[in-house]
């Protein structure tokens, strides 16, 4: 169980264990907030990753490795990137239309009513 320092290699060897046997591999997350170091480590059994670091900066990496396994696990393609220009300037149109139905509820509120006197 030796530590990979480098996380491009992490990040291969680890999706690539995943890949090799999905069910049996586990991912552990550990944070020691005495020594403020985070470790991550992928096993199957046979084999053994892990990476620890200091720096905070890796937690973006850790999420978008955290997003690429769930993916895996979840057996989808990556989605497409969306079409920014073509559905910004459908949804400007639509919101140029106003609407001419009142909401619901517009209306004034109900009274109460008054107590019987004895």
């Amino acid at each position: 169980m030796v530590y990979i320092t480098s996380w491009s290699e992490f990040q291969e060897a680890a999706e690539a264990l995943y890949t090799k046997s999905p069910t049996r591999t586990r991912y552990v997350v550990k944070w020691k907030p005495a020594l403020g170091v985070l470790v991550l480590k992928i096993t199957d059994d046979e084999s053994c990753l892990k990476f620890r670091t200091h720096s905070s900066i890796m937690l973006g990496r850790f999420e978008t490795l955290n997003l690429e396994l769930m993916r895996k696990m979840q057996n989808r393609t990556a989605p497409p990137p969306p079409a920014i220009l073509e559905t910004a300037a459908v949804t400007q149109s639509d919101s140029a239309v106003p609407s001419s139905v009142p909401a619901p509820g517009a209306g004034a509120a109900k009274k109460k009513k008054p107590k019987k006197k004895k």
